[in-house]
């Protein structure tokens, strides 16, 4: 096998990688990548590549949790089926914090940075199955909050 491949060929193995959701670490993704020819892969491009693709930690069908890229590589809508997978939504006056079904806190925080500023979301951080977002403007939390459950069509 040889040593070095370009940079396409790089990415399509990674993706199809992915795409089996058998893969629980980086290393095992690392070691995956030197099977297939990619002998200087290494930890950290592996972890930039993870990123660039938008690729996210979820249980696959034998809940194990593995890495694997999202079904559309755009930007979600809330016509996607996205907004089922808010289960609440909620405040303290300073910050909201969704939660969502597990692996879907990703995408959908991905969608609510995509309204941003305009909406009052200053930004947003997601785990696995909830998102905190910081508000543009605590004064107008309350504003901000009934955009985030119009989004959704989520009522308490």
């Amino acid at each position: 096998m040889q040593t070095t491949k370009n940079q396409d060929d790089l990415v399509r193995i990674f993706k199809a990688i992915l795409k089996e959701e058998r893969f629980g670490s980086q290393s095992e993704i690392v070691a995956a990548l030197q099977a297939e020819g990619f002998s200087n892969i290494n930890q950290s491009k592996v972890s930039r590549m993870l990123s660039k693709f938008g690729a996210v930690r979820t249980r696959n069908a034998k809940q194990e949790m593995v890495y694997c890229l999202p079904a559309e590589l755009g930007v979600p809508t809330a016509g996607s089926p996205l907004k089922n997978l808010v289960l609440d939504v909620d405040h303290n006056q300073a910050m909201i914090v969704v939660r969502t079904s597990p692996g879907a806190a990703q995408l959908i925080a991905r969608l609510l940075d995509s309204i941003g500023k305009p909406e009052g979301i200053l930004g947003t951080i997601a785990g696995d199955d909830t998102i905190f977002i910081c508000p543009s403007s605590i004064q107008d939390i309350a504003d901000t909050l009934e955009t985030i459950k119009s989004l959704f069509n989520y009522a308490e």
